[in-house]
Formats: C-alpha cells, structure tokens, sequence
C-alpha cells in the first residue's frame, strides 16, 4: 500500500520576493522558507550581530484567546505565570502535556481583553488540539489565526534607529518584552520587543496584505539586511536558546532543558504540574547543558554523545560559531556532569573528540543581555 500524499507546503506571503532575491529555499515546518540568501549565512548573521537584519517568521503559529477565563485559561496550559503580566506585556512559556515534557515552547501575549498565543509552525496544528480540549472547561474561544498573519522580526542593535523612521509609535516606550499597537509604513501592526537572536529589535505581527508593503519599506531603508533561518540558527545558538525538535521536545521536561524559571510551581494547577513535583522531589536525572570544543571540529545535531565512556545521548545543536569563531553546542548530560568545565566526548566521524560544557551565553556582548 503506497504512503499518503503528505500535504503541500505552504508558502508566505512574501515568498516570490524571497526568489527574486535568489533565497535558497528549503522545506521548514510545512513551508516553503528561506534559509540563506546569496550574501550567505555568516554574512546575515554578521549584519544582525552589528547592524539590522529582517526575518520573515510568517510560519510560526498565532492563536488568539478570548473569552472571560481566557487569562485563567492559558495559565491551565502554560507553565509561566500569565496573570503576572501587565496589559501590553508579553513572556515566554512552555506547553506541557500530563507527564511534564514539552509539547512546545510559545510566547503569550496579554492584550486588555484577549490573550495571543504564539508557537512553533511545526506544532501548531498539534498544539491547537492540545489546548483546545480545555476550552470548554474554561469558556473560551480560540482562534487559529496562523494563516492570516505575516510575522517579520526585524533583529540587531541598530534596529530601533531604523524603524523609528517608519511608524509614530514611540520604540523607546515598548520595553523588552513589551508590545503595542500601532501602525508601521501606514499599515497596521502588533509591535512587540522580544527577539530570538540576543540583539534589540522588533517583532512586526501584520495582516498578510500588509507583509509585501512593509518589506519594501523596510528594504527601503538601505539599512536592512534580509536574513534566512540559517542565521536565526547561528544566532540563536550562540546565546544558548532553546529550539524546539532539537534542544526540547516531548522527551524532556522544563527542569529537564534549564528552563525551571519558566515554572511557576505556586501558581497553583496547570497541566503537567503534578510531573513535575514529582521530578523535583526525586531529583532531575540529566540537564540540558551547552559546550564548546577546540580546534575546527565541527559538532553537528545527531553525533553520539559519551560521558565517562557511556552513551550520553546525542548533540542536541551545534555550528561553528560565526561570532567567536569556535564550535558550540547543547548536549544532555547526567545531572552529575552538568557543571561547568566538566569534560566529556563527542563521536566525529569515528573518533572520540573531548568538548567543554560551558555556561549559556556563549556570546556575551549581545544587546539584549
């Protein structure tokens, strides 16, 4: 019996640009993303570490909450503490399911009367069904609004400056992970400060017809280099952040991942709380740790990890750092290696090669730290 027919990708609504400007496209989630563009990876990831570079995100998933409950709601199923939040405030959280791993990690946005989940473009299907059999407890409704929404995330320490030019919003006013509503090149936009690559900049969360508008404004600017998901990797992984299919998954719990501030145990109920008293209190068995290597060694997702001579899992991420100039990765270890300058092995094309585990952020001149 043949296999299914897996479903097209889908694609953004920037995407013939992204071909007119000789993007290399791959398949990412379900879509059609650019990974580099002809300037090439270190070179993308060069002008966000010094200058300003925009990503077209638009794959990611949007999911609003509405409803009376709807703070109450995603609290049940987050692991952060959303009625913490002030309005115009954003964090980032996990979703967990009954046995305490990660169904995925998101941000959650508290607007006056509505909540905006934001999640991976690979779980978002699987994490609307997740969440939505507690809606009814709840009253709330939730809207999949990921196929109606651009998401540019325009990244770098010259970012502000730029973008000012562009919108009446007042930048300097939107703190690190706040957000406002307001307009950018006349179109309607969801400002918002988080960021994925440790550099200030800006989240642009807009109606689709207003993403080909918007990009050539920023184009416009001569200022604004366009960057692929290569370099949000590179990026990424220099400042020790998590991404989600390597670094977590349903096979690890926040405590697990160094993610325990984002569980707020005294919140009170939420799923996948009870797991996780439960691993507290019979100690987390390995943790997520990062590391770096000598030499050009080149650690990449997959390779065997070994600590005192046993298997010890696999390399979760790893490049070559563009920035430093050095390999860096993230590993799991047994919660006894777990400390920095411990040293164990990584298997590179046969040979055992010893790395170093070293504390997050490997770049520490970031913007954002």
């Amino acid at each position: 019996m043949a296999d299914a027919p897996s479903a097209p990708l889908k694609r953004t609504p920037l995407h013939e640009i992204h071909v007119a400007l000789g993007a290399k496209i791959v398949p990412f989630a379900g879509y059609e993303m650019p990974v580099q563009y002809p300037s090439g990876i270190v070179a993308e990831h060069k002008a966000v570490r010094e200058g300003a570079g925009v990503f077209d995100v638009s794959h990611m998933g949007e999911f609003w909450i509405n409803g009376d409950k709807a703070i109450d709601f995603v609290n049940h199923v987050t692991t952060n503490n959303v009625a913490a939040l002030a309005v115009g405030q954003a964090h980032y959280s996990t979703i967990l399911n009954d046995r305490g791993t990660i169904e995925d990690d998101c941000l959650v946005y508290r607007f006056p009367n509505k909540v905006m989940m934001v999640v991976n473009a690979s779980n978002a299907p699987k994490d609307y069904a997740h969440i939505v059999r507690h809606a009814a407890e709840f009253g709330v409704d939730i809207h999949d609004a990921t196929d109606e929404m651009t998401l540019l995330a325009v990244q770098g320490p010259k970012t502000a400056g730029i973008l000012q030019a562009l919108t009446d919003t007042d930048l300097s006013v939107i703190k690190y992970y706040h957000f406002a509503e307001g307009e950018v090149a006349g179109e309607k936009a969801i400002i918002s400060r988080t960021g994925y690559t440790g550099e200030d900049g800006f989240e642009l969360y807009i109606a689709n017809e207003s993403a080909v508008p918007i990009w050539k404004a920023l184009m416009a600017t001569g200022k604004i280099v366009p960057a692929g998901l290569g370099a949000r990797d590179s990026l990424r992984l220099e400042m020790g952040m998590a991404l989600y299919g390597n670094d977590i998954d349903d096979t690890t719990t926040p405590l697990e991942a160094n993610l325990a501030w984002l569980v707020k145990l005294p919140k009170g109920e939420f799923v996948g709380r009870d797991a996780l008293v439960k691993q507290k209190e019979q100690g987390v068995p390995r943790k997520l740790v990062g590391f770096t290597m000598q030499d050009r060694n080149f650690p990449r997702h997959g390779y065997p990890v070994f600590y005192n001579g046993a298997p010890s899992g696999i390399v979760c991420s790893g490049t070559m750092s563009p920035t430093l100039g050095i390999p860096i990765g993230t590993a799991y270890l047994p919660a006894e290696g777990a400390k920095e300058g411990t040293t164990f092995e990584i298997e590179i094309r046969g040979n055992r090669v010893p790395a170093t585990v070293t504390k997050p952020p490997f770049y520490k001149n970031a913007s954002h730290l």
